[in-house]
């Protein structure tokens, strides 16, 4: 009898963990399951096609950029300073004349001391490095200056070639967008992602739908963001970009630019014709992409 007794309690426990288990895994299974994507967006949830619009622009420079270098010796340092300032004095107010708007100036000055020199026992000449044996001071003024309306860039560059620099940069050029410009090349991108996805679409027998997110980043269409762990590609692609034409690009000044302005009255600019060279703006190339996403009926 007592034989009896202790099997059935311990059948009645092996019951007890069976049930108990049994409502665990119930009540498991009763819990939302994860997503499939994981943190996935939206609009996500249903069928979808994701088109990235890319197109690219070529428009030419409007803004310039050149260096100058004025340097001046003297024994003392304000008597050096002072003729390095004067080589640029006129070339500044000149610059300056035309407005903030037209050109921009910087200046910096330096100073580098010149030692007194000697023979050594090879013969070779050296300098001293002791403060004592300063023998001169050379006053250095780096004359930096970016134009904005390219309409005077010639006579810019003629009058600081003008000042007689001890040396002068070559001219670089950029491209700076006006807000005009980016606008219309966002909604060409845009339009380009709708004709991908169209398409796309009538390739594989589906419809389009509703618009369910446009990204003028392009970074939805990212595939680590369309697939769970999917690696980050997001490389520029350099292919499939369509060039658009924009009517800015077709006038005849650079883009952005402002009607040409006359020379201001600026006494003291020697520059005659032969100090004018012909600049050519080159052409820049502008590219901008956009990500819609339809939903697919």
């Amino acid at each position: 009898m007592r034989t009896l007794i202790i099997a059935g309690l311990l059948g009645l426990g092996l019951a007890g963990a069976a049930t108990a288990a049994t409502l665990r895994e119930t009540a498991a299974s009763a819990e939302p399951s994860p997503a499939p994507f994981g943190r996935a967006p939206w609009w996500m949830g249903r069928p979808i096609i994701a088109a990235t619009g890319q197109v690219q622009a070529r428009l030419p420079a409007n803004r310039a950029a050149f260096s100058a270098q004025y340097n001046a010796v003297d024994a003392s340092v304000a008597m050096a300073t002072r003729n390095a300032a004067d080589q640029v004095r006129a070339l500044a107010k000149t610059l300056m004349a035309y407005g903030a708007d037209k050109a921009q100036v910087e200046t910096s000055l330096s100073i580098t001391p010149i030692y007194q020199q000697y023979r050594d026992k090879e013969g070779q000449v050296q300098s001293y490095s002791q403060a004592d044996r300063i023998e001169k001071y050379q006053a250095n003024i780096s004359f930096n200056v970016q134009v904005r309306d390219l309409q005077i860039l010639e006579r810019a560059y003629g009058a600081a070639m003008s000042a007689h620099p001890t040396s002068i940069d070559r001219i670089s050029f950029s491209l700076e967008p006006g807000d005009e410009t980016n606008t219309a090349l966002f909604g060409a991108a845009v339009a380009d992602a709708a004709r991908r996805a169209k398409l796309a679409a009538d390739a594989t027998g589906a419809h389009l739908g509703r618009v369910m997110l446009i990204d003028p980043t392009g970074r939805a269409c990212q595939t680590d963001e369309l697939v769970a762990g999917a690696p980050n590609s997001a490389g520029e692609d350099a292919g499939g970009l369509e060039e658009v034409v924009l009517a800015a690009a077709r006038r005849s000044g650079p883009m952005d630019m402002a009607a040409p302005t006359p020379p201001p009255p600026a006494p003291g600019e020697a520059v005659s014709a032969d100090d004018l060279l012909p600049q050519q703006p080159p052409l820049e190339r502008l590219q901008r992409k956009a990500c819609v996403i339809y939903a697919l009926e």
